[in-house]
């Protein structure tokens, strides 16, 4: 018995150095954590148990058969975080550079499908050269087998995907489908084909950071979520961010108890909004003061600005924000941000999260760069994403509420549950100079007649009063009870049932 648990011993040794101290020296050197060590920093201490550590490759062309490490290049199991159970798989780059064999992708599988059937999130911590050469077709059948679990598990449990690596051709895929991908600056990057290919096909000289760096996700393609500064950081944020979502698709949102009293007032709030409707205020500002002691995990915060999501509590429970800034293209929609927003609020509504949406939206971004890039249909996503959510829906137009825009942002008629204004409200087809302009056409030479015509619009239509008189806006509250009135709104929700009629799967604009 002694001798088998030695051997047992020796097993487990070997299995946890991986590639060996030399290449664990290499990743440090490179600013990088190993592959268990990142998993250490994740779940919760002693919380981690392994699957698979004794599993190897079966491969034996060019000369693999002699080259064989206990795990094959991916630490796989489950533990807890912040006490709830997470499963994770976390590549080994000093393995074969992490790369994936039939068995790696096997081990993957093993714990999406034991995530699927206990529901619990997967994480998956990337790091891996792509597909092994070595196997060929087998590498590749491997990744597929992924991909299938990746669907199969999309708005069932959540899936998150942390690159902390390099993440290369069929590689990127598997976190393309995933719900959330957070990035780590200056040491990890995803790209279809690498700067050589680039360069050969396209002539473009570009560097790995350039084309798929987390600067370059995180700003231009929005394909990534969060740029975080280093391993450490990223794996503590994201023990934050998993706090706010709830285990799977049968849960409600995880509650924590909270000090912050829900009928706080807020006062400031009632001189947030300027005079001059031309002038942009932050909405952040709204947002912090509203949710739970000021605690705000923003999605995205530097891809489509005009547009704000990401998570908070009202009174301990999870919310999803989706809030216009007037600060960026004065808040206007626009292709990536209706995109954005879309995606978020579907994610939402996969998993029972409610949605709280701060409206203050001039219209769509008017331009042929808009038009020829589909505005129409991605515009049209948004509008979607609202229409088809049947979790509890709340919504607070703080100043502007103009044309299409107006309904697309959770109106009443997208079966928004409750609908505030502030007095400060302006929701009509356009704004009162616009308007005027159209239909007084033969009045513009006359700039007196112009602005009388403009200031009667104005006392008309471009206050909430006549949306409130036809029950499109089931109140007009003070700004500095916003807090309360949507605490109150969301308690009075808690148990909605709403459900869309039968169908295979709906039919987005893609």
């Amino acid at each position: 018995m002694q001798d088998i648990v030695a051997r047992l011993e020796d097993m487990r040794g070997r299995a946890r150095l991986g590639g060996g101290q030399k290449r664990i020296e290499a990743q440090h050197q490179k600013g990088k954590l190993s592959a268990r060590e990142r998993i250490d920093l994740l779940v919760d201490p002693g919380s981690f148990e392994e699957w698979d550590m004794f599993v190897e490759h079966r491969s034996s062309d060019f000369g693999m058969a002699e080259q064989k490490v206990p795990g094959d290049g991916v630490v796989t199991g489950w533990g807890t975080v912040n006490g709830r159970l997470v499963f994770v798989f976390s590549q080994d780059f000093t393995v074969f550079g992490g790369s994936l064999s039939e068995a790696h992708a096997e081990k993957i599988c093993k714990v999406m499908d034991q995530a699927m059937k206990v529901g619990a999130p997967v994480i998956g911590l990337n790091d891996s050269g792509g597909a092994r050469i070595q196997e060929g077709v087998a590498s590749l059948g491997g990744y597929a087998e992924v991909f299938q679990r990746n669907v199969m598990a999309s708005g069932v449990v959540p899936q998150i995907s942390m690159i902390m690596g390099p993440c290369a051709g069929g590689a990127v895929y598997s976190p393309a489908m995933t719900d959330f991908i957070f990035m780590v600056k200056d040491s990890s990057y995803m790209f279809v084909t690498g700067p050589d290919v680039v360069k050969t096909v396209t002539h473009e000289t570009v560097t790995h950071e350039q084309l798929g760096g987390a600067v370059t996700h995180t700003t231009k393609s929005g394909v990534a979520d969060l740029a975080l500064e280093n391993d450490v950081e990223a794996l503590l944020q994201l023990r934050r961010f998993i706090d706010f979502l709830p285990s799977s698709n049968r849960e409600r949102p995880p509650l924590r108890p909270t000090a912050d009293e829900a009928d706080r007032p807020e006062p400031s709030l009632d001189t947030l909004v300027p005079a001059n409707p031309n002038k942009p205020y932050d909405m952040k500002e709204l947002i912090l003061k509203v949710v739970d002691e000021g605690d705000f995990f923003e999605i995205q915060p530097s891809y489509a600005g005009n547009i704000i999501i990401g998570f908070a509590r009202m009174q301990g429970s999870t919310v999803g924000i989706v809030a216009n800034q007037p600060m960026v293209l004065a808040g206007c929609l626009d292709i990536d941000s209706a995109k954005k927003a879309g995606r978020f609020v579907r994610f939402c509504d996969c998993f029972n999260i409610p949605i709280v949406t701060f409206v203050d939206v001039p219209g769509f971004l008017p331009g042929t760069k808009q038009e020829y890039g589909g505005i129409i249909k991605h515009g049209a996503k948004l509008l979607f994403a609202y229409a088809e959510a049947t979790v509890p829906k709340v919504t607070v137009i703080t100043r502007k509420a103009y044309g299409g825009a107006y309904d697309v942002m959770s109106s009443k008629h997208l079966r928004g549950d409750v609908n505030y204004a502030w007095p400060t409200a302006e929701i009509a087809v356009m704004g009162p100079k616009g308007a005027v302009e159209i239909i007084f056409r033969g009045d513009i030479g006359d700039a007196e007649k112009i602005e009388a015509r403009t200031e009667e619009y104005r006392q008309k239509f471009a206050n909430p009063f006549v949306a409130a008189s036809r029950g499109y806006i089931d109140d007009v509250i003070k700004p500095r009870n916003t807090r309360r009135r949507i605490c109150r709104a969301l308690a009075m929700l808690r148990d909605k049932q709403l459900e869309n009629p039968w169908k295979k799967h709906d039919n987005i604009p893609l």
